[in-house]
Formats: structure tokens, C-alpha cells, sequence
């Protein structure tokens, strides 16, 4: 028997100060069943930091050719391709090749190693953002995934505040590499 996705219904209310975004959003996202609660929260994530109104949930773990989520202009141009966790830098690579922007969300226990082991390549890519999250504010993060969500995302000078009826959450993300000239 084939295990099947688990469906998450997100009501999300962004305060994104820096970008003066203020917006709700209404997400269905599908979880694969390989994935843990802490991606599919990383997902979200990443959705709250870049939201705008052509952002949208890729095909992810399921998909090499697409990413967790992408942003497309109206010409079907990649403006910007997200993916989160530890992608093959090869990947990253083809990716910076098809879109404008590329964001690497890193996360988890094998996120320093993996920036160790490839930040010298990566260096040379220049439209990639690497942002590193801290592994026990994931891991909280993690603890306020349901199946049903209303949650509440602030974002001041590149903070994320979390909020549900399970808690709250604040998320600094680490910058480990940008462009040299900064993209929105």
C-alpha cells in the first residue's frame, strides 16, 4: 500500500515591515510522506520571508526540476527559485542558470557541514542567498505544524515571529552569502 500525502490548510497573516507587505494568504500545502513536519514549517517559512502575490509551492521533494517554492514573471520567467535544506550543489547551480534569484534555505543537523563542504563553489554563483536557521528554533518551529493552521508572521529587520494558538516562535535567520548587489 502506497502511502499517500498528508494536506496542510494554512491561513497565514504576513506583517513584513521591511518589505511594508501586509497581506493574508490561504495555503494548501502537501506533505510527502517522506517529509518531517520541519520541512514542510521550513516551506512555510520561506513562503512568509519571499510572499508576493506569483509565489508559489513547487512539486519539492517529488521534483529535481522544480524547487520547494518558485516565483514566475507573467512570461513564465523564473524570478526566483527556493529550495530549503541541504540541495546537491550541482542542483543550485542548474538552478541560477534558470532563474534571476536563487535562495537556499539551510537548516537541520547536517547544515554546517554542508556549508563547509560547499561554500567555495557556491561563492561563485552570483545570485544565490544562502540563509542558515538555527536548529532548535526550527525544530519549536516544527511543534506548531497541524493539519489545520491560523498563524501570524511579523517580520522586522529580518526577524520572523511565529504565531498560533500553540505558541510563539522567533526565527533569526543567519546570512551566509547574498549577491553583491541586493535583491528583493
Amino acid at each position: 500500500m502506497a502511502l499517500t500525502a498528508t494536506i496542510y490548510k494554512i491561513n497565514l497573516d504576513i506583517a513584513d515591515m521591511d518589505r511594508q507587505y501586509y497581506q493574508t494568504h490561504a495555503l494548501t500545502i502537501a506533505r510527502h510522506p517522506s517529509e518531517t513536519d520541519e520541512r514542510v514549517m521550513i516551506r512555510l517559512l520561506a513562503f512568509a520571508r519571499y510572499a508576493n502575490e506569483s509565489l508559489q509551492f513547487g512539486k519539492g521533494i517529488s521534483s529535481e526540476d522544480e524547487p520547494a517554492l518558485w516565483q514566475k514573471d507573467l512570461t513564465g520567467n523564473v524570478e526566483r527559485w527556493i529550495e530549503v535544506g541541504q540541495p546537491d550543489e550541482r542542483q543550485i547551480r542548474k538552478a541560477s542558470g534558470r532563474a534571476r534569484h536563487v535562495v537556499v534555505i539551510n537548516y537541520g543537523r547536517g547544515a554546517e557541514p554542508w556549508w563547509t563542504q560547499n561554500q567555495t563553489e557556491l561563492a561563485r554563483i552570483k545570485n544565490l542567498t544562502v540563509l542558515r536557521l538555527p536548529g532548535e528554533t526550527t525544530q519549536t518551529l516544527a511543534g506548531l505544524a497541524s493539519r489545520n493552521m491560523q498563524l501570524q508572521c511579523s517580520i522586522q529587520e529580518g526577524m520572523l515571529m511565529f504565531t498560533s494558538d500553540h505558541g510563539v516562535v522567533q526565527i533569526e535567520p543567519v546570512t551566509l552569502q547574498q549577491p553583491p548587489e541586493k535583491i528583493s
